[in-house]
């Protein structure tokens, strides 16, 4: 990879977050990594700007080149915040996950439009210190991003599932045996731990968000569950890896560069609090999200 350095002004509109297993993205060329100071913190790691199918897009590694952050720990706010700094507008999200559906196999993907939040204690809004904004969070993903994000998998020859529930856990731990029951009763169909939190943010930074979720195996719920051996889990990983690369690269390929999707003015309506009353330092704070609302 080239040294890292400062930012320039150069407008990415493609951005991919990529989780266990993806920490970079083949095929990516003319690079150049730039870090990025937030309001809210450094992100997890250098972005990665390049030409992928012709289209200019960012790389972000969710835990870190070295996996070295786990869900907890990661900078959420910081990550989403950067990707728009750079002039992000979509984001195609990577996440390794377990299945609670005997029919959603391992080695195939799922593309999640509903979440569930089992989260403790993260930080998930960019709102507060005398900023008050509530976004509509119905439906969670971007229906137009999802829908190229399947058919990108289809065109890779990778099996999906359009539409489920990711359940997102707060780790690092996995599930007890009863929550995964739990879980199942309640009809989700995946459990991760990063996608929900990255999701709310992603619509108040009024970007569109969809994740590929892609079946490393079945969670503990499953009666082979226990037969199954780390260096199984381990080869999904890298299979799904190579699968996930090449529907990316689908994906990309398939975006235009217009949205018709609402994402991009989810705070046309969502900022509560009086303008007058927004002190000087909160503007500065918040005006790589809220910059076009706030003079």
């Amino acid at each position: 990879m080239p040294k890292a350095r400062r930012m320039k002004q150069e407008p990415v509109s493609i951005a991919i977050i990529g989780g266990s297993g993806l920490y970079k993205m083949e095929g990516l060329t003319d690079t150049r990594e730039v870090r990025i100071r937030t309001p809210f913190g450094n992100p997890s790691d250098a972005i990665v700007i390049g030409r992928l199918e012709g289209q200019r897009v960012a790389f972000l590694a969710r835990h870190g080149r070295g996996h070295r952050i786990s869900p907890s720990e990661i900078n959420y706010r910081a990550n989403i915040c950067a990707l728009k700094m750079i002039g992000a507008e979509r984001i195609l999200s990577v996440s390794a996950v377990g299945s609670l559906r005997e029919e959603v196999r391992p080695l195939e993907f799922l593309i999640p439009d509903q979440f569930f939040d089992r989260t403790r204690g993260r930080v998930a809004t960019f709102f507060g210190g005398g900023v008050v904004a509530h976004v509509g969070f119905d439906k969670p993903t971007c229906p137009q991003l999802s829908d190229k994000l399947a058919a990108a998998c289809g065109r890779a020859g990778v099996t999906v599932h359009r539409g489920g529930t990711y359940v997102c856990m707060e780790g690092p731990q996995f599930s007890t045996l009863a929550e995964s029951h739990t879980y199942r009763q309640l009809r989700f169909d995946v459990i991760g731990m990063t996608n929900l939190t990255e999701a709310k943010l992603a619509r108040e930074a009024e970007l569109c968000y969809a994740t590929f979720a892609m079946v490393t195996d079945y969670d503990c719920w499953h009666p082979q569950h226990d037969a199954v051996t780390l260096e199984e889990i381990v080869g999904n990983l890298k299979k799904n890896t190579d699968n996930v690369q090449r529907a990316i690269r689908e994906a990309v390929r398939s975006l235009g560069d217009v949205r018709a999707c609402r994402c991009g003015s989810a705070l046309a309506h969502a900022i509560l609090t009086d303008r007058r009353a927004i002190s000087a330092a909160a503007k500065r704070h918040l005006a790589p999200i809220i910059g076009k609302y706030i003079s």
